[in-house]
């Protein structure tokens, strides 16, 4: 299911009809934007036998009919992982272990991320990747002609998450895939990605969902979450409750590396919208009913003297959390900072 992003999907279209689909496209974007959403109705559309006259496909035709349910044989998928119970050789570090948790997870909903990602393999507290049999996994796939003679799709979740030495060793494949092959890149990070790689894409850019659409795709459980952590840390820190501060960040630190990342981009979002709500022109503004209800009486906390300072301690926060900094003293510092920063 397709929620939004008509005009990317309109672009994608006109160039499966003008056969200009680039042998490796990437999707790039906020979290929540519906990449990898767009990815596999793309891959539906390229595969599909009998398309109708604006590129959408059938519905009907046997590849539409496999590829609705993820198991056509020339789409295919790839994704980090981590190194569970299941994978007892670094030759068995595949995206095809958790295939099936994948599968399910999409046809839910393409409207995952990370966190969900590590919860479905039972690694809350690990970071995923691309293991370097991976590369060549990948490549025996490709290798094989197409089962239903028409083109293959190599859909690559967060390629970003692959380190140099498996990315090395597909450069030759984005450079010259076989025929009729199209990778279908999914990225948050596009920046992360290996340089060499990212010279052999097309990148396409996928502006973030209203806040309609969003809520219409995403569950809203971690942003209640999420917003809960921001209040009491907003709250404590002015109150200056430095034993409830150390509770909060230990809080925190029991959560995964993603999610935590997570939540400091949320803080990131809700410090720029309670600066923009000063201005009073709520067509800036993005919130949630919750969100607009505490920034009500939060937002003038947030000026022009300390609007940087406070977003430059969560950017540090993060990038710290993401060099696996002791978790504990990245939020329990964070927290401290901010009773200083609070009264700019």
């Amino acid at each position: 299911m397709l929620i939004g992003q008509n005009a990317t999907w309109q672009r994608l279209l006109a160039d499966l009809q003008a056969n200009r689909v680039p042998h490796a496209l990437m999707l790039t974007g906020p979290a929540g934007a519906g990449k990898l959403a767009l990815a596999v109705e793309f891959a539906k559309a390229l595969l599909c036998q009998r398309p109708n006259e604006d590129g959408t496909p059938c519905g009907e035709c046997t590849s539409c009919k496999m590829a609705a349910k993820l198991e056509h044989p020339d789409l295919h998928f790839t994704f980090p992982i981590v190194k569970g119970s299941r994978i007892k050789t670094p030759d068995a570090a595949l995206s095809d272990v958790y295939i099936k948790e994948w599968r399910e997870r999409v046809l839910e909903s393409p409207y995952f991320d990370l966190n969900d990602w590590l919860a479905d393999m039972g690694a809350e507290n690990q970071q995923a990747t691309y293991y370097v049999a991976e590369s060549d996994n990948i490549q025996r796939k490709l290798a094989l002609k197409s089962n239903q003679g028409g083109r293959k799709v190599m859909v690559v979740w967060l390629p970003e998450k692959m380190n140099q030495e498996t990315a090395n060793k597909l450069l030759k494949l984005f450079e010259e895939p076989p025929a009729g092959t199209h990778f279908l890149m999914v990225s948050e990070e596009p920046d992360l990605v290996l340089g060499t790689i990212l010279s052999r894409t097309q990148r396409i850019l996928v502006p973030p969902l209203s806040r309609e659409e969003y809520q219409q795709a995403h569950t809203p459980k971690d942003e209640r979450l999420f917003l809960d952590l921001f209040i009491m840390l907003m709250r404590l820190s002015y109150q200056r409750k430095v034993k409830d501060m150390r509770e909060w960040s230990e809080q925190l630190a029991g959560m995964g590396r993603e999610t935590q990342k997570s939540f400091l981009q949320f803080c990131q979002r809700q410090v720029r919208e309670n600066f923009i709500y000063n201005f009073h022109q709520p067509e800036l503004n993005d919130q949630s009913e919750d969100e607009e209800a505490f920034s009500k009486n939060f937002a003038r906390f947030i000026n022009e003297r300390n609007v940087i300072p406070i977003t430059e301690e969560l950017t540090k926060a993060e990038t710290d959390i993401m060099q696996n900094v002791n978790a504990r003293m990245v939020f329990f510092d964070l927290a401290l900072k901010m009773i200083v920063l609070l009264i700019q």
